[in-house]
């Protein structure tokens, strides 16, 4: 029993939980996973099967009363515990149907109150488009290509072909779901299960809808004119509630879900809402100091003071010229690196002027060498 979940924690219910807290929790959760929602989920299947457990002992006084005194062993009989009376008496749920509580816990009236006929929300569909860096930055408007599934415009979702309507199952009255009876080592237990007949549906339809197949629902291409937030960055979603596939009995519409992926630029990149890029100046620029011409994304420029003695790698920053903050709309920074353009190809006067300069230094340089090296053998 040591790999069994505590039913408190199962339900996420305090120990000391009252009746309606208990009952409330485990609504929440057998809505949440009951298989009917979730066909062919093995996860969610478990899930819900281990809340009917937990429910069906702590609901009940004197088996919750059991299980505070001895936990899971009180219903394991290997453990010297109660058996029958337990879960463990049985040897677990197996194939056990748990359609019977579920209807009693949320309909009070079994048949009455069909799951065939509840409100399911519709699917979400997801897509991706790709847009520029500029177009991230600022904003734009994008057309987007999507498949959903709609109601059948024909027979308008019943499947059914035109000037005729689907049929309510007489195996199962039309509620989706009939009665069965299960021998068990308590005896005979009635549960529930989706009529076969109308595969849950309880409506037959005998003249399908040719549009649709029967189906009562169809596949469609869609395009939407989409707006894209400006500062919004790679990899992030647009959702567009209601622009996804169509709910059924009433259901709501589930959503569009547009991934975003930004392509790189050639000049910039960004870090946050922080723009950064490499500026070339000349040595001259860089020995002397200069005023010279930056980019700033969008095809502007500005310009940027550079002090004598810049050395490559320094870095300037020009406030508010970034990208703007998605939410808050406050704009990131543009920050510039100096990158000292080391000339090539000189002339031999050009060449004979530099070693002149060089010489013209004299001592200095020899103190930044010194200084350099001293640094590394010290």
């Amino acid at each position: 029993m040591a790999d069994k979940r505590d039913y408190y924690e199962v339900l996420g219910v305090q120990k000391g939980a009252t009746e309606d807290e208990i009952k409330k929790a485990y609504r929440v959760l057998a809505k949440k996973y009951h298989p009917d929602l979730h066909p062919g989920d093995a996860e969610a299947e478990m899930k819900f099967k281990e809340a009917n457990e937990a429910y069906d002992v702590l609901s009940d006084a004197d088996k919750r009363a059991k299980y505070d005194q001895y936990g899971h062993a009180a219903f394991d009989p290997s453990a010297g515990g109660f058996g029958g009376g337990g879960f463990g008496g049985f040897g677990g749920f197996g194939d056990f149907d748990f359609g019977d509580i579920f209807s009693n816990m949320f309909g009070g009236g079994g048949a009455s109150r069909s799951r065939a006929n509840m409100p399911i929300e519709g699917d979400d569909v997801a897509t991706r488009i790709t847009i520029s860096f500029e177009e991230a930055a600022f904003g734009c408007k994008k057309e987007v290509t999507f498949a959903r599934v709609e109601e059948c415009g024909d027979c308008g979702g019943s499947g059914a072909a035109k000037g005729t309507k689907p049929e309510t199952c007489q195996n199962c009255r039309g509620t989706g779901r009939v009665t069965v009876q299960q021998q068990t080592m308590l005896g005979y237990m009635q549960t529930q299960k989706a009529c076969q007949n109308c595969r849950g549906t309880g409506k037959i339809v005998k003249t399908p809808c040719k549009n649709c197949n029967g189906k009562g629902y169809i596949k469609v291409n869609k395009k939407l004119e989409v707006s894209i937030p400006a500062g919004i960055d790679s990899m992030q979603r647009i959702v567009l509630r209601g622009q996804g596939c169509a709910g059924r009995n009433g259901g709501s519409n589930g959503d569009l879900i547009i991934e975003v992926r930004v392509r790189a630029h050639d000049v910039f990149h960004r870090e946050g809402n922080n723009l950064y890029c490499e500026v070339p100046i000349t040595f001259a620029e860089a020995a002397l100091g200069a005023e010279i011409e930056v980019p700033i994304l969008g095809g502007k420029t500005e310009k940027l003071a550079i002090p004598e003695g810049t050395q490559t790698g320094t870095s300037f920053t020009l406030r508010g010229r970034g990208i703007a903050d998605i939410n808050s709309k406050r704009r990131g920074d543009l920050i510039v690196t100096a990158v000292v353009d080391t000339p090539q190809n000189l002339s031999a006067d050009q060449k004979k002027l530099l070693e002149q300069f060089a010489k013209s230094l004299g001592e200095q340089n020899n103190k930044k060498s010194a200084g350099f090296w001293k640094k590394i053998f010290k």
